[in-house]
């Protein structure tokens, strides 16, 4: 099972790729089959929902003061109507609707993700096919829409494209909300921006429900620590990162990025190198 060792590079990783858009959940399992850990073993997949934990943690203190904002404005929304006309009290229940279908369908089709799904020749198709999407919704997106523009369509469109990264592991979470909103006419700050705030609800479920899971299963307590602490640590400093670099860059030397690591993927599969 997962060692300690193995949780601290699991959990850089993690950390590392999971707001980027280039596939945290296909960067794990590559990981994985590189250290010889079965990619398909349920306390492995429990293992690595878990340690998001840490990286959706990062993401809750980065933006603790918008998070804070939203959520007293929703508050005070509920209890007086007459306040339910301010945009942060109509965002809060735009991230709880646009949450529903991809628990839907994380819960429905579990067995088919954590089964045929979770080959890494998916993921390595699916980092390839994610980089044309991404590429084309960089290039023709208007970018002319901020944050404060958004709509609930907006939210359940970007929030629904979550399911794209549940079923073809690798096209990646944040590639698929970031360039859901890039094709929505957003600007990359305010897709990037979403794409955190769309993901807290989901990424938490998971954890929690993949947390007995873990345990059962045979992950140990201690490696599932690391593992999360790690990941919170990397990942506060990569959410920084990004946000500097989407207001000054494209996504076009993410596109290359995925590009690359998918036909490597394509042939260490072929080469019988890694075992999918």
């Amino acid at each position: 099972m997962i060692n300690v060792g193995q949780a601290i590079v699991l959990g850089i990783v993690e950390g590392l790729t999971e707001f980027l858009p280039v596939s945290s959940t296909g960067h794990l399992k590559i990981t994985e089959g590189l250290m010889d850990i079965p990619v398909d073993d349920k306390a492995v997949v429990g293992f690595t929902a878990v340690i998001q934990v840490g990286a959706i943690a990062a993401v809750l203190v980065y933006f603790f003061s918008d998070i804070v904002r939203i959520v007293k404005a929703w508050g005070v929304g509920i209890a007086r109507p007459s306040e339910r006309y301010h945009h942060d009290y109509k965002f809060a229940w735009w991230v709880i609707y646009a949450t529903i279908p991809v628990v839907i369908v994380g819960v429905t089709a579990k067995p088919l993700i954590e089964g045929p799904l979770a080959s890494l020749w998916v993921v390595a198709g699916s980092l390839i096919g994610g980089s044309a999407v991404m590429f084309a919704a960089d290039r023709l997106g208007k970018h002319k829409r901020g944050e404060d523009d958004t709509s609930l369509s907006d939210a359940m469109l970007i929030g629904s494209s979550q399911i794209l990264a549940l079923l073809f592991p690798g096209f990646s979470r944040s590639g698929a909300t970031m360039s859901t909103g890039l094709m929505l006419g957003l600007d990359r700050v305010a897709a990037t921006r979403l794409s955190f705030f769309l993901g807290i609800p989901a990424l938490t479920g998971a954890g929690i429900y993949e947390l007995p899971s873990a345990l059962g299963s045979g992950a140990g307590v201690l490696p599932l620590a690391v593992g999360t602490l790690v990941s919170f640590v990397v990942a506060y400093a990569s959410i920084a990162w990004l946000l500097r670099f989407v207001a000054r860059h494209s996504f076009t030397s993410f596109v290359v990025y995925r590009i690359v690591v998918g036909l490597l993927l394509f042939g260490l599969l072929g080469a019988g190198t890694l075992n999918a």
